[in-house]
């Protein structure tokens, strides 16, 4: 029998967004399942009871109307005691739930017997949950709103500007984090017009923000900051010593602070000190996305717009809900993407697969018993194993004279390969017109030459470089085109024969494709980089 997607109004405090769209209310009755929304569930997002019947959903007058029709319960924020006491057993809840951070929710939940799918605990390293990944779509918006918040509160243009009445330096903003929240503030204020810097553990990242037009600021001390699933972990005394030294610096320097540093389960880290917040300017700005967290900043209080020593302290914890129209549609999409996971047969019904990994990740509660955390992920590959202490060396291969091992072998193999390739470029030079051997000594270099190009290039760019390549390669349609054209007045050049004409006819064609298609793909790809 098919199943019934429930999306009840937010409760939260200030939450606008909602669970689903009318958009996507369509495509879950496709896959089969009845849709019912609470009334009024979508007015804060600007999505009216209309909007949704016309979509073919059912409208439930209240709350407990909705819960007692629902299978599948699709929210945004996790659901409140009262929410939990309206829940029938054997539901499935979908919904941010946080379990590390929660744990007494946790057993409210798995007391009610349901299954609980905890949106944010997708496991995010999966490149086919990414479609899934909710967290990644909040993120992009929050660090998207971050900077509209911060501009509102800042007393200048962002942009420098020279003007009648004078200059206007742009803003400096620095960037506190690199995830997918930092990604985006800095995206956003480069495109405003501001100098922008950024600062991550991972060094991975720097490419990222330099691509984005920042500038990746190093702490000097040498440590790695990948904590696996795409997170930052805890860095160590000595490497936390130096970051707040730079942060120091760069405190007194920018005009706004953007800070999005979190650690999966444990409280935001301080980054910014009160004593780096009165060495700011006055009218400086800091956003501190980690707000729901504690804060990275010392000063910040969550859920308010506060001023410090002179300085604008923004904590807002709900900077996804400021854009609820947008919000709602990307988590809606994430939704319907899990939706079709769990229900592949597109029959309204769900299947909480335990040996899909991302399925597995996400299932904090199965029928009311807690199976969070998960498994760690299976490793790609099986690692070799060590020897045992003791174990006696492999004896070496031996060559044929009995002497030496792998490395003579090898290099009687290369020793081979060049004595080969003398010897047919003697049966060249001997046979071959010495015109020909001239063309292909040059053929022969030029692969060679191209080779080590290709080798020695980061695989990122290879096909800017492929494309360009292509194009600059396509002079072989100037020989085309001499074998092509008839004779210059007074030459007794022969005419070439059908079949070579034929070909170079044909080579024309192909280089035409690559002049042109070479070009128009490096365009492309060049313009992807360009503010």
């Amino acid at each position: 029998m098919p199943l019934t997607i429930g999306v009840p109004r937010e409760v939260f405090a200030g939450e606008k967004r909602v669970a689903t769209v009318p958009e996507i209310v369509e495509k879950l009755i496709k896959l089969g399942f009845a849709v019912t929304v609470e009334s009024g569930a979508g007015e804060a997002a600007s999505f009216d009871d209309a909007a949704y019947r016309a979509a073919g959903a059912q409208i439930a007058p209240d709350a407990p109307a909705l819960w007692s029709a629902a299978d599948l319960v699709f929210k945004v924020r996790a659901p409140t005691p009262a929410e939990i006491g309206l829940m029938k057993p054997g539901t499935t809840l979908v919904s941010f739930v946080w379990p590390a951070q929660n744990p007494e929710l946790m057993q409210q939940l798995a007391a009610r017997k349901v299954t609980v799918l905890a949106i944010d605990s997708l496991p995010r390293t999966l490149s086919r949950a990414q479609k899934m990944d909710a967290l990644t779509s909040m993120a992009s918006i929050s660090g998207y709103r971050a900077v509209i918040e911060a501009a509102n509160a800042f007393g200048r243009f962002f942009n420098g500007q020279v003007t009648a009445a004078g200059k206007i330096p742009p803003a400096r903003v620095f960037v506190a984090g690199a995830g997918v929240a930092g990604l985006a503030a800095i995206g956003t204020a480069a495109n405003l017009g501001a100098i922008v810097r950024a600062n991550d553990t991972r060094a991975e990242v720097a490419d990222q923000v330099v691509s984005l037009g920042g500038e990746f600021v190093k702490v000097d001390y040498e440590e790695e900051g990948s904590g696996g699933g795409g997170y930052a972990k805890v860095m160590s005394e000595g490497f936390q010593q130096a970051q707040r030294e730079m942060y120091a610096r760069q405190a007194k320097e920018a005009d706004i602070i953007i800070t999005t540093a979190l650690i999966p389960g444990k409280p935001a880290p301080r980054l910014i000190t009160a004593e780096m917040v009165r060495s700011m300017k006055p009218g400086s700005v800091i956003v501190d996305m980690a707000g729901e967290q504690g804060g990275n900043c010392e000063l910040t209080e969550p859920g308010a717009s506060v001023v410090r020593h002179g300085v604008t302290i923004i904590g807002y914890t709900d900077l996804p809900s400021r854009l609820a129209r947008q919000a709602s549609t990307l988590y809606a999409s994430n939704l319907l993407r899990l939706a079709e996971e769990l229900c592949k047969a597109k029959d309204g019904t769900i299947d909480v697969n335990f040996d899909d990994e991302a399925i597995r990740g996400l299932t904090v509660i199965r029928d009311g018993t807690v199976t969070w955390p998960p498994p760690p992920p299976k490793a790609a590959a099986t690692p070799a194993q060590p020897k045992p202490a003791g174990a006696a060396p492999a004896p070496a291969k031996k060559s044929g004279h009995g002497h030496g091992g792998g490395e003579a072998a090898s290099g009687t193999t290369l020793a081979a390969m060049f004595g080969v390739a003398g010897v047919l470029f003697w049966l060249i030079g001997a046979f071959a017109p010495a015109s020909f051997l001239a063309h292909f000594t040059v053929f022969v270099l030029a692969c060679f030459i191209g080779y080590m190009v290709i080798w020695n290039v980061t695989p990122a760019l290879h096909t800017p470089l492929m494309s360009v390549t292509n194009a600059i390669s396509s002079i072989i349609a100037v020989g085309a085109l001499i074998q092509v054209a008839p004779p210059l007045g007074g030459m007794t050049a022969e005419r070439p024969s059908g079949w070579i004409l034929g070909l170079a006819v044909l080579a024309l064609a192909l280089t035409a494709i690559n002049m042109f298609g070479g070009f128009a793909v490096t365009r492309r790809m060049l313009a992807m980089f360009r503010k």
